[in-house]
């Protein structure tokens, strides 16, 4: 993999933050959230970043899979802050150059009255992007 995503506050044009599990791993986004009260998640800032040598030339589409991605929502970020969330289960496009630095986007998650309660490890972030060496 050339790009990744990053959790735990990443700062915009920064290398920090917790990269986010990639297949089974202990870095997960973890979120508890009331079905009962169809509780939505305060947003998460998440960043996304290649590894060295490499580059995203026309930015990212971030797509989210899994059982119940259609309860995730992504927004751009807007100087530090979430922009519009797109509709639960949309994608998002980052159309900036994305290097070897954090990219900031932002993501929110919601329960519904109907679930039952579950630890639900099916929702994916995936990325597509045509990667070059730089």
């Amino acid at each position: 993999m050339y790009i990744h995503v990053y959790e735990n506050n990443p700062t915009a044009g920064g290398t920090d933050g917790t990269l986010v599990s990639e297949g089974i791993s202990a870095t997960p986004i973890t979120i508890s959230l009331d079905a009962t009260s169809n509780q939505v998640s305060a947003p998460i800032k998440l960043a996304v970043r290649c590894d060295s040598g490499f580059q995203a030339n026309s930015g990212v589409t971030i797509s989210l899979v899994g059982t119940t991605a259609a309860k995730w929502a992504m927004a751009p970020d807007s100087g530090g802050v979430a922009g519009i969330f797109g509709a639960y289960g949309a994608p998002l496009t980052i159309s900036s150059v994305i290097g070897t630095t954090n990219v900031i986007f932002w993501a929110e998650a919601k329960a519904t009255s109907d679930e039952i309660p579950q630890n639900d490890i099916s929702v994916k972030f995936q990325g597509q992007a045509q990667i070059s060496a730089v």
